[in-house]
């Protein structure tokens, strides 16, 4: 079946009912890697819905592929009062899609909607006296104590994006999901054109002000855009991605399935290359249900793991695409090592396992495996996950779905017979796992932390510690005894790091480094 045969028959014609302008040079069409299913990039973790935010909206501080933070919508920052005072102010001309301009207070609604949800932003309460908007133009921050991170929070690249919405917007109550998507970014969303499950439609925002200076990298600099209309194009079957991309009716595919990677390669209209930014994919255990609420059948199960395994189901043979072993940290950064590696590697010996998990205490629960059908890459690193516990003796039920109904139930917390869960898969962007302080996989505050909610107050205690340590020598040793209480405690299973594959007609070029978007790209 064509695409744009698929596309009517889906969407009731979504496609061909699409704006004329669909066919100027001036439009960019993408296929992402999974449907939008939640528009608030401050209220979900999913990916798919951080590029849609970046594109929405902007943030105080941005960060380039260094890992450097920048000013963007901030003019600058000045530091007081022994660093117990900032002062950020604003730059000119910033507008929201509405035509209002951005005003302080404006700001100050949206960091404290995002620190309620994200855990960076909480650590920024946690030290705050105030938040103020004195004037249009200031946020001013009276700390407790110096927090030199704070410009580095305001500019995260990972989820949940610290977007700066209208105040009327930012006073949603954080736990309900905004949906009115107006912000201050390069492309405004246009919610007429969505069609779910089909297509997603931006238009440029003609009164986007770049930022004046710098070099546009990930979210830092000037952010250029060059086409007058995106559009997203749902596809979650990679051979009919793979298909449109060939056949010229979409020009860039966020996720291009290794298993198609060599088909494309031999069309000379197709570029196909690694994205030079690793991500981490995990195993995330339900730490309040039995059995995983027990940690010894956590630890038991690191002798099952074989982490070539899942990243081999997942991206295909070529080491070059990914990593294995690795640990919590991202590898090859200050804060990673190699502590706990030796219960990674060498034959993996099932009976054992069994074993080790009688002596632990399992006696057969049920285990629910919630598995992402649309999205090919979870997809795989699912089944192994089910395949590996069905080997290690456990009692395994795959529940499946589309990953916004996966999205959706990994926020419960019932028992797995009223529709909880034990298991799902993911991914953190490796921007995330640099160190304790923004790793939502490492957050062990009980029903606080991310989806799955481990409790560990010696990592939580630890996490306080290396944010206090006086340098990066002192962070590092932090880091390693963190690492040592990671294989311990198991808050998830490192499944491997990854580089993303992506590919696109030839003729795109400037594609950012880090999470799709969509600045400094254009057609030559």
């Amino acid at each position: 079946m064509s695409f744009t045969r698929r596309g009517a028959m889906l969407g009731g014609g979504a496609l061909l009912a699409a704006p004329a302008a669909a066919q100027n040079t001036r439009v960019l069409r993408f296929v992402p890697q999974a449907d939008l299913a939640s528009l608030d990039p401050v209220w979900t973790t999913a990916t798919v819905s951080l590029v849609h935010g970046f594109m929405v909206f902007d943030t105080l501080y941005g960060t380039d592929a260094d890992y450097n933070v920048h000013p963007q919508m901030a003019a600058g920052h000045v530091i007081e009062d022994d660093g117990r005072r900032w002062t950020i102010t604003l730059r000119d001309g910033l507008k929201f899609h509405d035509g209002e301009p951005v005003r302080a207070r404006d700001c100050v609604a949206s960091i404290r909607r995002w620190a309620a949800r994200d855990m960076f932003g909480a650590e920024i309460l946690a030290v705050t006296d105030e938040i103020s908007a004195p004037d249009d133009k200031r946020i001013v921050f009276r700390l407790k104590r110096p927090f030199p991170l704070l410009a580095r929070a305001l500019g995260k690249v990972t989820s949940a994006m610290p977007a700066m919405m209208p105040e009327r917007i930012a006073a949603t109550d954080p736990h309900r999901q905004v949906t009115e998507m107006v912000g201050s970014g390069p492309f405004r969303f246009l919610p007429a054109e969505r069609l779910s499950g089909a297509r997603v439609a931006y238009a440029r925002n003609a009164d986007y002000v770049p930022r004046p200076d710098g070099v546009a990298s990930r979210s830092a600099g000037p952010k250029i855009a060059h086409f007058d209309r995106v559009e997203w194009h749902i596809l979650p079957d990679p051979s009919t991605a793979a298909a449109a991309l060939q056949n010229g009716e979409v020009d860039w595919l966020e996720y291009a399935g290794n298993d198609l990677a060599p088909m494309l390669r031999r069309n000379r209209q197709i570029e196909v290359k690694l994205v030079d930014d690793r991500s981490c994919s995990i195993f995330r255990f339900n730490h309040l249900q039995p059995p995983f609420d027990n940690p010894a059948i956590r630890r038991a199960l690191l002798g099952a793991l074989k982490q070539e395994d899942f990243m081999t189901a997942a991206f295909g043979d070529d080491r070059a695409a990914w990593k294995a072993p690795v640990g919590p940290f991202l590898s090859g950064t200050p804060m990673a090592s190699e502590i706990g590696f030796e219960a990674l590697t060498g034959p993996r010996d099932y009976d054992k396992v069994k074993r080790d998990l009688a002596a632990a205490g399992y006696r057969g629960e049920k285990v629910v495996v919630l598995q992402a059908n649309d999205f090919p890459l979870l997809k795989a690193l699912s089944e192994v996950s089910a395949d590996m516990l069905q080997r290690a003796g456990m009692n395994v039920e795959v529940v499946a779905g589309d990953w916004g109904t996966i999205v959706q139930r990994r926020n419960s917390k019932n028992p797995v017979e009223r529709g909880g869960w034990s298991v799902f898969v993911s991914g953190l962007g490796g921007a995330g796992t640099l160190d304790p302080v923004a790793h939502l996989g490492l957050r062990a505050h009980g029903e606080r932390a991310w989806f799955g909610w481990p409790n560990s107050p010696a990592l939580e205690a630890m996490r306080r510690e290396w944010m206090d340590a006086p340098d990066e020598a002192a962070q590092r040793q932090v880091a390693q005894r963190i690492q040592t209480q990671f294989w311990q405690d198991l808050p998830y299973l490192p499944l491997g790091e990854y580089y993303r594959l992506m590919a696109h007609r030839r003729g795109l070029v400037d594609i950012p480094t880090g999470i799709s978007t969509f600045t400094g790209i254009r057609r030559t």
